[in-house]
């Protein structure tokens, strides 16, 4: 269809002009083409009242536009006059049909509540106040560099006083936060308050919302933090596992009750090593973290250095196992100890060479803890009977693993190792190769002192053992009334009776008598005074009883040679003659048996309470009790078969 041409529709339209030429058409209706419109008009004329709200202010405080014929006016004025002024000469502008006034009056205002949130990807939007000291566009421009990439902001604020200082600092922190979040996000200004809520865009985006939370503007604090990890289609969690036994963290973690729960359980299987966390918080198809990650902990306890990951629905293992029978463990708990949905991976493991060879023991406040190696069950079952007969109230965790190839010396080395950690109030034994060190805590300066000496004579041929002991924490000095009170509390249910017969301390006597060491270690005033049993008429001596002297032969240290009586006849078979040969050959010593009487036949009555009592005066001089500070009561007369040893503390 074609368009008619300028002067035909200039007749058609103003028909009395059809007199006139065609070229006269022309300027005409260019005349009347370039007159602005009646709604330029007015726009132009509003602009310029909103122009003149400007003097004094940072900038004008009035916002105005035109509605076809209607003028909308917007903003807040800082005195009623200034308003009134404002909307009067809105009101007079020729032509304009209504007046539409949303303007009002800047007040003060407490809380001072600035609130940005993302509705889209590519655009913001602020509600609540703005500073009046601050002009709306001066504000927008502040905000510009830490919006989004290609998003506006839209300013729906009103103009207050009342704002804190170093106000447009905060909300651009508030809108640059909002960037590492998705859609829906809300950031608030508080007077100093910044709070958030809303969730990651991505996993790097998370990171760097918590290191910024980390930091907020000076002047300001952090209220409610909601923020939502992010979506992570395939979830994983892997567990790398140390020459040194410590373990670092992969992967990711759904909650801070999850990661806490993980940690836990890591620094369990660490024991005693460093737990690295690097898990990542993130959302995604169920799964039971906690569950999954100790079973890769279970396997990672089995490595001597590796890595276990979950990934993809599968779990699987590469590096070096434990040792030979690790690999069959791991292999067993691959195929048979998953987790319900989750399958078995690849295996890529070799065994470790167990060298040198390791054994760790230490002692804590609630546990004595073995791990590493150990040669066969019975050297295991030997080493934990005699840490449990010295504990009080400590359990024995046994993490240990039985493997051939320890050196010589090994039993015995480790047997000493552990009684002379028994003596400390925490430490630990480490044994590596043919060297052993001991570490820790002791009651007293006196046993720190003595045991760099006494536990390196005591080690098998070949072995050498380092001490770093260092003594107690400042003595907790308790009044005589409440040392008493301790000790009764106990020796309560131990009645400390020797075997008939015998000085030799029994099993349970070990844990009651570290314990009274502690107490005397906090009542540094105090003596303690033993007064030994005697046996009940008719008792069977200890080498007559087969439970009583295996019980002998378990508990007791290793007897000394006694020292030879110048009136001394050499016993039968002593010496015998080899008529082959014309040699005298000696027979082999035979150790005296710790269930037989130590004492002569004499000590009966009296002294064989004395000898008792100094038996206990002895373990408490080696549990560091010095030597002033225990002795047999003087003129005391001995207690009976029903009482056991006495003990007691004398000011």
């Amino acid at each position: 269809m074609s368009l008619p041409s300028p002067s035909s529709w200039i007749r058609t339209r103003f028909g009395w002009l059809a007199g006139l030429p065609a070229l006269g058409l022309v300027g005409v209706a260019t005349a009347y083409l370039a007159v602005p419109s009646i709604e330029d008009q007015i726009a132009r004329a509003a602009a310029e009242v909103a122009r003149g709200t400007g003097d004094g202010q940072p900038e004008p405080w009035l916002r105005v536009s035109v509605q076809g014929r209607d003028v909308v006016a917007a903003g807040e004025a800082p005195h009623a006059p200034d308003r009134e002024a404002a909307l009067g000469r809105l009101a007079g502008i020729q032509g304009a049909r209504r007046l539409i006034d949303r303007t009002g009056l800047i007040e003060e205002v407490s809380p001072f509540v600035w609130t940005v949130e993302r509705p889209a990807i590519d655009r913001l939007e602020s509600v609540g106040s703005r500073p009046a000291e601050i002009g709306a566009f001066e504000l927008a421009q502040r905000l510009k560099p830490a919006l989004p990439r290609a998003a506006t902001l839209e300013d729906r604020t009103r103009a207050a006083r009342g704002a804190p200082p170093d106000f447009p600092d905060a909300a651009a922190y508030a809108v640059e936060r909002l960037g590492d979040l998705t859609t829906g996000s809300v950031a608030t200004v508080n007077d100093t308050v910044i709070s958030f809520r809303g969730e990651a865009a991505s996993l790097a985006a998370y990171d760097a919302v918590r290191t910024a939370l980390a930091h907020p503007p000076e002047g300001f604090s952090l209220g409610s933090v909601e923020i939502l990890p992010p979506v992570v289609a395939d979830l994983r969690l892997t567990v790398e596992r140390r020459p040194d036994g410590s373990l670092e963290l992969g992967g990711h973690v759904a909650s801070p009750e999850a990661r806490e729960a993980i940690r836990a359980a890591a620094a369990e299987t660490a024991d005693g090593g460093a737990v690295d966390d690097r898990m990542q918080d993130a959302r995604g198809a169920r799964l039971d973290g906690p569950t999954l990650a100790a079973h890769l902990l279970k396997i990672a306890a089995l490595l001597h250095e590796g890595r276990v990951a979950y990934e993809q629905g599968r779990v699987s293992v590469s590096g070096k196992a434990l040792d030979d029978g690790a690999v069959g463990e791991i292999e067993a708990l691959l195929r048979e100890g998953l987790p319900s949905g989750i399958e078995a991976g690849t295996i890529a493991l070799t065994a470790r060479p167990i060298v040198p060879y390791i054994l760790r023991i230490r002692r804590g406040a609630e546990a004595v803890a073995l791990s590493g190696h150990l040669p066969d069950r019975a050297t295991r079952e030997t080493l934990l009977n005699r840490a449990q007969t010295r504990l009080f109230r400590e359990s024995v965790q046994d993490r240990s693993r039985l493997a051939p190839g320890a050196p010589a010396g090994f039993a015995a080395a480790v047997a000493t190792g552990l009684d002379a950690l028994m003596t400390l109030a925490s430490g630990e034994v480490t044994v590596t190769g043919t060297s052993l060190r001991l570490s820790g805590t002791s009651l007293y300066p006196e046993a720190a002192a003595r045991l760099p000496r006494t536990l390196s004579a005591a080690m098998p041929t070949g072995w050498t053992a380092t001490v770093s002991v260092s003594s107690g924490e400042p003595v907790v000095r308790l009044d005589p009334q409440e040392c008493g009170r301790r000790l009764a509390e106990r020796v309560a249910g131990h009645p400390l009776r020797f075997a008939p017969g015998s000085t030799a301390l029994a099993a349970d006597f070990y844990p009651v008598l570290d314990a009274v060491a502690a107490l005397a270690r906090d009542c540094p005033s105090e003596r303690i005074e033993i007064v030994g049993h005697l046996d009940a008429p008719n008792a069977k001596p200890a080498e007559a009883d087969p439970v009583a002297a295996e019980a002998a032969r378990e508990s007791a240290p290793k007897p000394k040679p006694a020292a030879p009586r110048k009136d001394a006849k050499p016993a039968q078979g002593d010496k015998k003659d080899d008529k082959k040969g014309g040699k005298t050959e000696k027979a082999e010593a035979k150790p005296p048996q710790a269930d037989k009487p130590d004492i002569s036949p004499s000590e009966t009555g009296a002294d064989l309470a004395r000898a008792r009592a100094l038996a206990v005066i002895d373990y408490l001089q080696k549990a560091g009790v010095p030597l002033d500070r225990a002795s047999i009561a003087e003129g005391a007369v001995p207690l009976t078969e029903r009482q056991g040893i006495g003990l007691a503390l004398r000011s």
